[in-house]
């Protein structure tokens, strides 16, 4: 019998919310004498917020040095003198970073969209909110006032920055005689902090980034290469007692125009497609500083740029690609767990959503509930997966609950829920993460229940029945250790035949897996290569009944070097199960990249090996050569390229050729005006005669796009654009251009 109760589970995470936040007890303002980093002040005065460091309100900010070169250095003496003045007013937090350079025409700073300076000089702030070393918020500017902005989320051992969060703060830049200087606004309304009138403390790390032959990371703090935990180190400050965050109401209508074109074949007449006139509303309410709400109606999910081209050939298991629609992206880091069970581009065209996001006291919750107008979802095998589409609406309701019982311990639960006409999938489990020095241990176990029409449960009939009503566990376990000089890993993880998470992204079921794993790292400060790891592992896979899938042994050395250089030499041998029989596998490649100035950087990764063409269940030699890089023309103009060509020799013969290519170019006119060009396209050429089933000989294709952006703010933007697409297969020998589609697409940040 399929079991559902997704509103009582919202029901809990909404009652947590209150209990939660009234355990909090704010922090005492005595206790400021003893903190080594010293108390925020509250300024006295206006500060125009214009790169110069003159306004007389500043000469009250606390005055901070980023004295420690924590990387390549080990917490030695900056090599370049930073100062930062801190203080705040009611309503904000305002930082000002004064940065000498012993040679100012050596900056790197150019104009870029926002999150795309990391390479640059830049200066910024990281908070810890919550004082509670789990979630922080990363702030950071270069030369020229442009912004970039992150979520740091401690637990998350696989994805600790994530870039998808947008603020909405201020900043200006100029470069100087000297150096650089940067002020920054940030809004309270911007941040959640506990709800105290009373003082507070924050963890916090002031930080420069500055890139020459090496890429110096440099601290106001010192962080011992042995420490597993960044944000643990940062100051500690008292201040801003009174800090309000207003009226906390944002609306943002948005409308988007889009006309399509499509054809069959060459010399025919293109057809309409669908065209559309989009309008819809996003709302945001934060009714405390831990607690945020949004709404959505008619929602625009489109994404603006494409993702970018893999190559989908000799490969048994759907690609991934990253979530960019801004509902989803918000608050995304409360619904990480060790397993992937919420994947969010699986709600392929909601109709509205809702979503509460909060954090008080020892609690992280998260939930949202929507209507998916399609139900698209990902059939997982034990040695394949595919997406498959159901005709059908589909009700979805997600809840993630965290409860951290002290610093180094926590739990919590994840619930997700989808229901159609014929088809339901539900998923609950728990997961703990406990942390002390150097190890951490963690782990998650979960159950799922689901229907499904006849022809879904047929796809896998061979690999795992035909079970309309499938049902399971999937469990994993994992400890790691991590000092100044080893990185040890140790996990084992076990899906039952019957599990399903169809709001995630899981493609494989039916099998057990276990890996140990080791790293060793040599530091040799001051010298050209600086860092030199080893690293090596040993994992093996079994299907459900037994047999084994995949034993395989791997290591890697690799060097960090100057031109802010890394290489990497791996090899990899194992014996692998394909199609009733066992396979032998190898192979060895090479990675490395460096940039030879500010505005270069050039990689290439190159693999030969024996490896499986699974379509022909056999093993051939298989080159693989990749060439990546990018490159800026002047403060504005910016290139990047990644072409990748497989080639697979077998039998006498050439199996198959086949090549990928993304390149892009960009003009950013000023930090508000953007125009982007990418370039796309594949070609995959096999020899029939070596291929015992018929395959696809040929197969090219090739589309480009171009959008122009102008954007006030991350809410408040315009995009406008076009793109055009072409194909050919066995079935089309001509190349002819088959998609054609321009759009607009209009948002507008208020806040009443």
């Amino acid at each position: 019998m399929l079991v559902s109760k997704p509103h009582a589970l919202i029901a809990a995470l909404l009652l947590c919310a209150p209990f939660a936040q009234a355990q909090q007890a704010p922090v005492p303002a005595q206790a400021a004498h003893s903190l080594p980093a010293g108390r925020i002040p509250q300024l006295q005065g206006e500060i125009a917020i214009d790169g110069k460091l003159d306004d007389a309100a500043w000469q009250g900010a606390l005055v901070q040095e980023i004295a420690y070169d924590i990387q390549p250095g080990d917490n030695t003496p900056a090599p370049v003198k930073t100062t930062v003045r801190v203080g705040y007013t009611p309503d904000a937090l305002y930082l000002a970073f004064h940065a000498l350079d012993p040679d100012p025409s050596a900056i790197r700073a150019h104009l870029r969209d926002r999150d795309a300076m990391f390479s640059d000089d830049w200066v910024g702030v990281f908070l810890d909110t919550f004082n509670d070393n789990r979630r922080g918020y990363e702030l950071i500017v270069n030369p020229l006032g442009v912004q970039a902005d992150l979520i740091r989320d401690e637990t998350n051992t696989e994805n600790q920055e994530d870039e998808s969060w947008d603020g909405l703060w201020s900043s200006a830049g100029q470069i100087t005689a000297e150096g650089y200087d940067v002020e920054i606004r940030i809004p309270f309304s911007t941040l959640r902090f506990p709800h105290t009138a009373d003082d507070q403390r924050w963890g916090i790390s002031l930080f420069r980034n500055w890139p020459r032959d090496k890429r110096h990371q440099l601290t106001s703090h010192k962080v011992p290469r042995e420490s597993n935990c960044f944000q643990c180190e940062w100051g500690k400050y008292d201040g801003f007692a009174g800090a309000q965050q207003g009226r906390n109401l944002e609306i943002v209508p948005t409308l988007t125009m889009s006309k399509v074109q499509t054809r069959d074949a060459a010399g025919e007449k293109w057809q309409d497609g669908d065209s559309s006139i989009e309008p819809g509303v996003d709302v945001s309410w934060t009714p405390s500083p831990a607690m945020t709400l949004n709404a959505t109606l008619n929602p625009d999910f489109s994404q603006v740029e494409t993702d970018e081209l893999q190559l989908d050939i000799n490969n048994s298991f759907a690609l991934f690609y990253q979530e960019k629609r801004p509902f989803f992206l918000e608050g995304a880091d409360y619904f990480t767990t060790p397993f992937s069970v919420l994947y969010t581009r699986q709600i392929a065209d909601p109709d509205f959503g809702l979503r509460i996001t909060g954090r008080s006291g020892g609690s992280a919750y998260g939930a949202f509930v929507a209507r998916d107008a399609t139900t698209q979802l990902l059939v997982p095998g034990v040695q394949g997966s595919g997406f498959e589409h159901l005709e059908q609406k589909a009700d979805v309701v997600v809840g993630r609950y965290r409860y951290d019982i002290s610093n180094d311990f926590s739990l919590g639960a994840i619930g997700t829920f989808r229901k159609g006409d014929d088809y339901a999938n539900n998923l609950a489990g728990v997961d703990g993460r406990w942390r002390k020095g150097g190890h951490t241990v963690t782990a998650q176990l979960l159950h799922s229940q689901s229907e499904y029409p006849d022809d879904i449960a047929e796809i896998y009939a061979d690999e795992l029945g035909s079970d309309p009503s499938p049902a399971g566990n999937a469990w994993r376990t994992a400890y790691n250790f991590s000092n100044r000089n080893w990185n040890i890993d140790a996990w084992h993880e076990d899906i039952d035949p019957g599990f399903r998470a169809d709001l995630g992204f899981i493609g494989m079921v039916g099998y057990d897996k276990s890996l140990v794993g080791g790293q060793r790292m040599w530091y040799r400060d001051g010298k050209s290569f600086e860092r030199i790891s080893l690293y090596a592992d040993w994992d093996i896979t079994h299907r459900f009944d037994g047999r084994l899938l995949e034993r395989e042994l791997e290591a890697q050395v690799g060097v960090n070097g100057p031109m802010q250089s890394f290489m990497r030499l791996h090899g990899m041998t194992r014996v692998a199960y394909w199609n009733g029989r066992m396979f032998d596998e190898h192979y060895a490649d090479i990675n490395a990249n460096f940039r030879p100035n500010g505005n270069w950087q050039l990689g290439a990764y190159v693999q030969a090996g024996t490896l499986i063409d699974r379509d022909a269940d056999k093993t051939g030699h298989r080159t693989m050569i990749e060439l990546y890089g990018n490159a800026s023309i002047g403060r504005g103009i910016a290139t990047d390229w990644d072409i990748i060509r497989q080639q697979m020799k077998r039998d006498g013969g050439t199996a198959f050729t086949a090549t990928v290519a993304n390149i892009g170019g960009s003009w950013q006119f000023n930090p508000r005006q953007r125009l982007r060009l990418t370039l796309q396209g594949s070609s995959v050429k096999r020899d029939l005669s070596l291929y015992p089933d018929p395959v696809e000989e040929r197969a090219r294709d090739w589309a480009a796009q171009m959008v122009y952006s102008y954007k006030i703010n991350p809410r408040t933007a315009l995009y406008a654009g076009a793109s055009y697409g072409a194909f050919m297969d066995d079935d089309h020998p001509d190349m002819f251009g088959s998609t054609r589609s321009v759009f607009l697409k209009l948002s507008y940040g208020w806040q009443p």
